[in-house]
């Protein structure tokens, strides 16, 4: 139906909005569609399923034949055995806003969370565990127990006053007190926080594992943020993995956002802005290097610039295995979380993650590994098992770190490499191939330096300065980790404006 013939006042004020100014940017005909959105991992999929929810008409776009980006699983090792291609283990995914407003559940997704969020194996054979109970984590610390509590505990106890805060742009907070006290040490060094806090190895190299989700050196100003706010996650949702696969989340967010009455165009690469159809606004999950090539000659000097400057993080080299039976972990406890962080002490894993920043590779690297087949065991065949693990690698490392990775697994579960059936290795440019936001192997969305936190892009407000094109990405606030908050923020706040 032609826009401008309803009754529905947003339509008029959409249409007027949208094409003011902009002619010479984008197309000059009618639009065929209200919104346009690239990319269907979790944020494009997201700014879909926001727009259709506003009664818009909107057509999404991927370059792969199967959808969800990094929301990926298949058979990646050997029959039968269900390993993710990128992400497994989802605490920012539970503790989302946007996902859990969403009627997932009867499309068929469902969250497995084990007992502990993660376990840290230590060199005398016992293992430091954030577990899921605050009480029982504080307890099993000793004498770091009610640092711990003070530390994490007091970010756990304000989640929900912290959460909305928390994975949105930097702007006014909604509790400024209570984020206050949160962002003083999440502006810390995570070297400093974990030394000032904790007296003890294991608290330390507890707080160490997570930290080293951020992928970023322990001596960089915010790098304790990661580690505070993954940690008080485990402790308020756990940290779940989805039954029979990541795969399962894009596919109820896909279903969806079709029964929202959304078109999805798969396996059609946008290489350059005059492939897509004419529409109202445009939404790119892409990164910022990518969205300005794509505008060619149409993006503003300013924001090719700001594009091409924009930091990557180092990448990752990944393997996936088929296992026999369960990983032969000395420390039993570490069969009880869906992740854990292999590197030893906090000064070793501080090593590791400074060495990838320096353009080298650490001889003992900290290994992220995830074993989600312990709570799922639709993941393999009966008493069989998955796992997968990484470490972080200069970004676009060509250096083969296989022997690395599992010699550090070897460490803390000897024998695990007699229970592996089957392996495939994921370089980063294998990883890149296979999704192109995955820039020379960084799966973060951009480096998480403190600048790169607080003022991605002027672009904060997800404008590239081509009027009507925006930027969902992860390399838009609040960053990295599979929670679509960055394809919410940018429709919400663009769709606000035109949209009742």
């Amino acid at each position: 139906m032609d826009a401008d013939a309803t009754n529905d006042p947003r339509q008029p004020r959409l249409w007027s909005a949208a094409t003011r100014g902009c002619g010479r940017y984008l197309h000059k005909v009618r639009p065929a569609c209200d919104v346009v959105v690239i990319g269907s991992g979790p944020n494009g999929l997201a700014a879909a399923i926001v727009a259709a929810q506003r009664g818009l008409t909107v057509r999404l776009y991927e370059a792969q034949p199967y959808l969800g980006g990094g929301l990926r699983s298949a058979e990646l090792t050997a029959p039968g055995f269900i390993n993710d291609a990128c992400a497994s283990v989802l605490p920012m995914g539970a503790a989302s806003p946007f996902l859990r407003s969403l009627p997932l559940a009867a499309l068929g997704f469902e969250w497995l969370t084990p007992e502990a969020a993660a376990a840290h194996p230590l060199d005398d054979g016992s293992a430091a565990i954030l577990w899921n109970d605050l009480n029982r984590t504080c307890a099993e610390l000793g004498r770091d127990g009610p640092a711990w509590n003070r530390a994490i505990g007091t970010t756990a106890r304000a989640w929900h006053d912290l959460e909305g805060d928390i994975l949105a742009p930097v702007g006014i907070p909604r509790h400024p007190l209570t984020y206050t006290r949160f962002g003083l040490g999440a502006l810390r060094t995570a070297g400093g926080f974990a030394r000032g806090n904790f007296s003890g190895a294991p608290a330390r190299a507890l707080f160490a594992g997570v930290a080293g989700h951020g992928v970023t050196p322990f001596t960089f100003a915010g790098s304790a943020a990661v580690g505070i706010v993954l940690s008080a996650a485990g402790h308020v949702r756990g940290w779940p993995v989805v039954r029979g696969g990541t795969q399962k989340l894009a596919d109820a967010l896909v279903a969806h956002f079709r029964s929202s009455g959304g078109e999805i165009i798969a396996g059609t690469p946008i290489t350059s802005f005059d492939q897509l159809p004419p529409a109202r606004q445009y939404f790119f999950d892409t990164t910022p290097r990518a969205l300005a090539a794509i505008l060619g000659n149409r993006a503003p000097t300013s924001f090719a610039r700001s594009a091409q400057a924009f930091p990557h993080g180092p990448g990752v080299f990944k393997l996936d295995w088929a296992l026999r039976e369960p990983i032969p972990w000395r420390a039993r406890d570490c069969a009880k979380a869906a992740t854990v962080h292999v590197g030893g002490t906090l000064d070793a894993i501080a090593a590791a993650e400074a060495a990838p920043w320096k353009g080298e590779h650490a001889e003992r690297p900290y290994v992220l590994l995830t074993q989600p087949s312990v709570v799922d065991p639709s993941r393999a065949p009966a008493g069989q098992h998955t796992a997968w693990a990484y470490c972080h690698v200069p970004n676009g490392s060509t250096v083969d770190m296989t022997a690395r990775i599992e010699a550090q697994i070897e460490r803390y579960a000897p024998g695990f490499r007699d229970v592996v059936i089957a392996r495939t290795v994921r370089t980063p440019q294998m990883l890149e191939a296979a999704n192109a936001n995955l820039v020379g192997g960084d799966i973060g969305g951009g480096a998480n330096t403190l600048a790169n936190i607080l003022f991605r892009p002027s672009w904060h407000h997800y404008n590239t300065g081509v009027p009507n094109v925006y930027l969902c990405s992860a390399s838009t606030p609040p960053g990295g980790g599979v929670h679509g908050m960055c394809g919410y923020h940018a429709a919400t706040r663009v769709l606000g404006r035109w949209v009742r």
